[in-house]
């Protein structure tokens, strides 16, 4: 496709041979015949009867990707009440026999499963087979430490091969995955990991970020000392140093032989050390029930000890194949990659494209060294077909001038998809320009809490500039307003009326669900409130306005804090920006800007006007901030997120200890800028 033509025409559009032979398209006629799915009608109409249906589409989903029932299910709902549905009651099955069921077909096993690159030039391909082969070896160990269906393993662990191995043999053996990125200080780290109590670690002893190593070794004999219930650690040398008293070497138990033997004594040992052969009967998996636990994920942890979510095998192997395999439209064909850490959920959710026989590229390193480019090297490198990263990175590379279809081969890239934060129109267009004309563009909304998304790709709709194509399938998207009624075209609270099987099963430590219900269901009883702002257009498709719990509200008229950094950060003085609005005791509201200057510039009173004049012209009067005001950086969660909430905090005066949980972020020393002004302003 061309640009568009008018503001209002779509930026991109499929052909008709691609909407004909997307995966999604295939599914809508299949289910039609089988399960009363819409013929006609595109994706409105399957949509629509997603959500009106959802007994029939969910178990069109598990028939279409032929998930295995160890016991069949009753119903597919046993309860829609939420909290609390209940979904495939009855059902026992086993997330990883599914993610590694490709290794069963002989004219894929020997084909790569991980691609692995890091910051050198180096690639490292782990086939399927291999893959397999270690994930046994890995499951017999942990059979053989005790850990049992239930048990938590933890990982302090960078995006790497080992990362992945580990979590699927916690899932072969029914036992609960938790991981947390080495950039994570000891602090952070047992914020989270204490609360789970898990019983085995895998770590690392540092990593390599920026062209430089990181060592951790003094970090994780702080772990190993502050995590009591731990049987065993398991040392990965990505460094070089040798295991450290008492813990097991990663070598020595996935060499090829290690899984020789099964935990039952019976003898696998004619595998290759490609894992072909007998390996693969060796690897029993756990048969669990549907809401067994897989993970434990983590909110950013801002204002408090951060929530451990726990969604299930079940729930998250529905919920992954849908959105892999027919909004992303993944196959075995395909390369998936996402920059991300094993502290974030895209990394779960990337390591779930091994669900549709997906080759998944695994990156540990910078995403700006040596260069702003490098992950589109990256995807080069790997062919990657679908690359995924930040909305932050698109317009890094846009600010800095990157050329990535000029300077780097990426004719297999057919989708670059965005998450972490609304991608701006500007995004679009330069992605458009600067990548290919013919580009699937697919900006994703959604969450940790659900760990996939609530609005996002879909290979068949036209992409338009700014805008989301459209609510997922089984999610009842809805913008309410504040009495609980829907609006289109119009802001509103971001709510799913209808429950979706990966929503949580639980919080841990969260007996009586007070904390669970508390977090999505207070403001309107039965329906999850995620805490965005959102507009559904006439069209169908999405826009995301940036978190409700930091809205702007001037003069009545309320706006997300995402619609001022699109417009704000186009300029190139502005690095980054933070926007605050403090409604103070005396029944006025102070709303500055901060912003974080880039190299060279300079915050005078021609800037100030620049960037007033700016938000007066292209957004709106009554949001042009009180002050600006130039700060050394912009504070973030581990994750990247900006710190909106506690900042609001600081800025009311609540101590810095209290407004914020320092393991939760990027630069502690950023936030005291903004202590030290509340201090100093009468």
């Amino acid at each position: 496709m061309t640009a568009a033509a008018s503001p209002d025409a779509p930026l991109w559009q499929p052909d008709q041979d691609r909407i004909a032979t997307a995966g999604i398209t295939r599914f809508q006629s299949w289910a039609a015949e089988r399960y009363g799915a819409p013929a006609d009608g595109g994706y409105a109409a399957l949509h629509r009867w997603s959500v009106e249906e959802l007994e029939s589409f969910w178990a069109a989903v598990a028939d279409w990707f032929d998930i295995r029932f160890s016991t069949p299910y009753e119903r597919v709902l046993g309860d829609r009440s939420m909290p609390g549905a209940r979904w495939f009651p009855g059902a026992t099955l086993n997330y990883a026999e599914h993610a590694l069921r490709t290794a069963d077909d002989p004219a894929r096993a020997h084909q790569p499963a991980l691609l692995y690159v890091d910051e050198t030039p180096e690639q490292t391909a782990v086939s399927w087979a291999e893959l397999r082969r270690q994930v046994t070896a890995l499951a017999t160990q942990l059979r053989e430490l005790g850990v049992r269906p239930g048990d938590r393993v933890s990982g302090y662990l960078p995006n790497i091969p080992q990362a992945v191995a580990a979590f699927l043999a916690t899932a072969a053996v029914g036992a609960t995955w938790t991981s947390c990125a080495p950039d994570f200080g000891a602090r952070g780290v047992l914020d989270r990991f204490q609360q789970v109590e898990p019983v085995v670690l895998f770590t690392v002893d540092g990593y390599r970020y920026g062209g430089k190593e990181h060592d951790r070794t003094a970090t994780v004999a702080e772990l190993r000392r502050e995590l009591p219930t731990l049987r065993a650690v398991v040392h990965i040398p990505l460094l070089g140093t040798p295991a450290p008293d008492g813990a097991l070497d990663w070598a020595d138990i996935t060499a090829p032989d290690a899984s020789a033997s099964t935990a039952d004594g019976s003898d696998a040992s004619g595998a290759g050390a490609d894992g072909s052969g007998e390996a693969a009967s060796a690897l029993a998996y756990e048969q669990v029930p549907f809401d067994h636990p897989l993970w434990v994920l983590y909110s950013s942890g801002t204002t408090g000890l951060p929530k451990a979510i726990v969604q299930s095998q079940g729930g998250i192997l529905l919920e992954h194949v849908k959105q892999l395999g027919l909004h992303c439209d993944l196959g075995p064909e395909d390369r998936f990659f996402w920059y991300t850490s094993t502290g974030w959920m895209m990394w779960n959710f990337l390591v779930s494209g091994l669900l549709t026989g997906t080759t998944v590229v695994l990156y540990d390193g910078s995403p700006g060294y040596p260069s702003v480019d490098a992950q589109w090297g990256v995807a080069e490198r790997t062919g990657a077909t679908l690359f995924g990263t930040s909305a932050a990175y698109v317009m890094a590379c846009r600010k800095a001038g990157v050329h990535p279809g000029r300077d780097h081969d990426l004719s297999r890239v057919g989708c670059v998809a965005t998450t972490g934060s609304p991608l701006p129109p500007d995004g679009f267009r330069w992605l458009h320009d600067e990548v290919a004309a013919d580009l699937w563009i697919a900006s994703v909304s959604g969450g940790t809490d659900v760990c996939s998304c609530f609005a996002g790709a879909v290979p068949t709709l036209p992409v338009h500039v700014g805008e989301l194509q459209a609510p997922c399938l089984g999610t009842d998207l809805q913008a309410w307003d504040p009495q609980g009624h829907p609006v289109i075209g119009e802001v509103g609270e971001l709510v799913v009326t209808r429950p979706m099987p990966s929503m949580p099963v639980r919080f841990w430590n969260d007996p009586d669900g007070s904390r669970y219900r508390d977090s999505y269901f207070e403001m309107f009883p039965g329906v999850w409130r995620h805490g965005d702002w959102i507009t559904l257009t006439d069209r169908g498709t999405v826009i995301i306005h940036g978190r409700s719990d930091s809205t702007l509200n001037r003069q009545g008229v309320r706006m997300g804090s995402a619609d001022i950094y699109e417009v704000v950060e186009r300029l190139p003085e502005i690095r980054e920006s933070l926007v605050i609005g403090v409604e103070k005791p005396d029944g006025g509201y102070w709303m500055p800007l901060f912003v974080h200057l880039a190299e060279g510039a300079e915050l005078d009173d021609a800037l100030r006007t620049r960037v007033a004049r700016t938000i007066r012209e292209q957004l709106s009067p009554r949001h042009v901030p009180d002050e600006i005001i130039e700060v050394p950086g912009i504070p973030h969660t581990l994750t990247g997120k900006r710190i909106e909430v506690p900042v609001k905090r600081l800025l009311q005066g609540t101590a810095l200890d209290k407004a914020v949980n320092a393991g939760s972020v990027d630069n502690l020393e950023l936030l005291r800028f903004y202590e030290k002004l509340a201090r100093e302003r009468p």
